[in-house]
């Protein structure tokens, strides 16, 4: 009951207990001093005459003055003394913040006993760890980023100049301009990829919408990417619902590219892919579920970031982009996407989009 209590104490709660407790001590201590004073024969609160003299003892406006005067002094000074204890959970978030500023995103504040610091505290902590989270995430991309431009320049640059020597076979001669090929539309993929990604990440607002098929646009896009699936041997289960859908159609299709590019890529050989398509009461709902290798909680939660990679082998082609790009222009669309996967037992991909 009582951790209850200690819990639920809200912040206003704790100013007024604090105030009424600095009111309460002050007029007590002084009311004590004055009923001593008195008692003592120092001070009179109360205005008489002696029966031989005729003299008054003691004036009452005065001594009211004086208690005034004397409260005032003693609850600031009762203020200044407590609030230093009070304000101490804040001076903690303050110090923590600097450090924050400072680059230290280690930094965790523990304030426990009222509701709305418990809560600022809990709020600072996870602030600090998803800003943890980025700073990994940022010098990630900056290395990756890096790795996936440099290595097809450097091979580039080192079959470029092979191809100076003289004494090199014919046969040699066309391996190493088919190798310079290769990574020469690498690297233009790649560029194609970021400047794509980028091209939509500053887009607003969705042009040159008109009605279209959105299960025919999917069939087809199954279709082109029939070299891909068929060199796999992977099965295609399609339930599509007849959908007209109005958007942009070139957008549109890049989500369902880069999702079924993606599930191929991580299918085993054999293996099979299911997309269904169908109506739902509030939209369109598309899933493509694949039976693949599926994913562990870490790359769940990073996939939709750029350049990053589950597979940090980089046994499997790709640049980590198709995923972010498909999350932006579902973004756009004003949908949502999910996923649900497990090691060794597939993914399914969730994507909603209103009509």
């Amino acid at each position: 009951m009582r951790d209850f209590i200690k819990k639920r104490l809200s912040l206003a709660i704790t100013l007024v207990m604090f105030v009424f407790g600095v009111m309460v001590a002050t007029f007590c201590l002084i009311g004590g001093s004055f009923i001593l004073l008195q008692h003592l024969g120092i001070i009179s609160l109360s205005a008489h005459t002696t029966r031989h003299s005729g003299e008054t003892n003691g004036n009452p406006l005065l001594s009211l003055f004086l208690f005034i005067v004397l409260c005032i002094l003693l609850g600031t000074a009762l203020t200044a003394f407590l609030s230093r204890k009070a304000l101490n959970p804040i001076r903690k978030v303050i110090d923590a913040t600097h450090k924050v500023a400072n680059g230290d995103f280690n930094v965790q504040v523990n304030i426990k006993g009222i509701g709305e610091l418990e809560e600022l505290s809990q709020s600072f902590n996870k602030m600090t760890q998803e800003l943890s989270s980025i700073e990994t995430l940022r010098s990630d991309f900056i290395n990756n980023f890096s790795h996936e431009f440099k290595t097809p320049i450097v091979s580039l640059r080192g079959f470029a100049k092979l191809l100076r020597e003289n004494h090199l076979t014919e046969e040699e001669r066309r391996e190493y301009l088919d190798i310079i090929i290769t990574e020469s539309e690498r690297l233009a993929a790649l560029s194609t990829n970021v400047l794509t990604l980028a091209k939509y990440e500053n887009l607003e607002i969705i042009v040159d919408k008109t009605p279209f098929r959105l299960d025919e646009q999917i069939r087809r896009t199954i279709v082109l990417m029939e070299p891909k699936w068929s060199a796999k041997d992977i099965t295609m289960n399609v339930e599509l619902d007849e959908v007209i859908y109005n958007g942009n159609d070139e957008l549109t299709q890049q989500i369902w590219l880069n999702l079924l590019d993606n599930a191929i890529k991580f299918s085993h050989h054999g293996g099979a892919i299911t997309l269904t398509l169908t109506n739902v009461i509030k939209g369109i709902q598309l899933v493509i579920q694949d039976e693949g290798t599926g994913m562990d909680c870490q790359t769940k939660a990073h996939i939709f970031d750029k350049f990053y990679q589950g597979d940090t082998s980089h046994s499997k082609s790709g640049y980590g982009l198709g995923l972010p790009l498909v999350k932006r222009i579902v973004n756009l669309c004003g949908g949502s996407i999910s996923v649900q996967s497990e090691q060794g037992e597939g993914s399914t991909f969730t994507i909603e989009l209103p009509y």
